[in-house]
This record gives C-alpha cells, sequence and structure tokens, in this order.
C-alpha cells in the first residue's frame, strides 16, 4: 500500500535515499522531506513492507506548471517487484489530482539503469537544458 508520508517517517525515508545513492552532500534530504511534507503542493509517498518497514519512497510536487519527481527510492529487498513502478503511477496520480499537464524529472545522465527504468514507463528524454546555481552560502 501507497500512502503519504509523515514526519516519523523522514530518517527511515532519508535513510533509503541515501542508500539509493540519490542524496548529495550540497542537499539536505532532511530540508527537502520536511519542505516537502510542508505544504499543499507538494507529498512524500511511501510503500511499507513486511511489519511496516519502508520498502519505497517517491517525492513528488506540482510548481504550477508542471509536476515534478524527486528522490524515487526502491530499497534493495523490495526491487524487481514492480514497486518502482507503482510508486510512479501514485506520483503520477497524485499530479493528475492537482491539474498537473506534464510531468517531469531529473535523472543524472551516467545513471543508465535511471534512464531506462523511465523509459521503460514511457517517458520520453527532453530536448532541454537544465541551467542552476547554488543558492546556499554551503554549497560547492
Amino acid at each position: 500500500m501507497i500512502e503519504a508520508a509523515t514526519a516519523d517517517d523522514c530518517e527511515a525515508v532519508v535513510a533509503l535515499w541515501e542508500a539509493c545513492g540519490l542524496t548529495r552532500p550540497w542537499n539536505d534530504p532532511r530540508a527537502d522531506f520536511a519542505l516537502a511534507l510542508g505544504g499543499p503542493a507538494s507529498a512524500v509517498l511511501v510503500a511499507r513492507g513486511e511489519g511496516g518497514a519502508l520498502a519505497g519512497s517517491v517525492m513528488t510536487g506540482f510548481d504550477g506548471h508542471r509536476g515534478w519527481v524527486y528522490y524515487l527510492a526502491v530499497a534493495d529487498a523490495a526491487r524487481r517487484r514492480g514497486l518502482g513502478r507503482a510508486l510512479m503511477a501514485a506520483a503520477e496520480a497524485w499530479l493528475r489530482e492537482r491539474g498537473a499537464p506534464k510531468l517531469q524529472l531529473m535523472v543524472r545522465e551516467d545513471n543508465e539503469a535511471a534512464l531506462g527504468f523511465y523509459e521503460a514507463l514511457g517517458l520520453e528524454r527532453q530536448k532541454v537544458v537544465t541551467l542552476g546555481r547554488f543558492l546556499a552560502k554551503d554549497a560547492p
């Protein structure tokens, strides 16, 4: 069952993101989690396995123009069972409920496994270049 995360899920979710290699030193995953739970335009969805242990998660948000997906993660023991696909479907449903006309996500260009996963779900590479700048004082 996939449901909205609560503040009590923070440490388990962040540990999963770290185990899956999704975090970076310049991003505070606990702050990302708290911000996602703090407003109506974003959420963290979680899937639980046996005994209620966290098996997967996905962060999603709607900026008023596009829906975004971040931090899709599935625990090693729960992989290859369709959970990643189910989490993406839940994120898409969450975005549709809020009227998002399009879904986007970012994947590091060298992450071939993730690119293959998303392409198998029907997502297409876009002809867009992502530009950015760090705003935090302690960013690299």
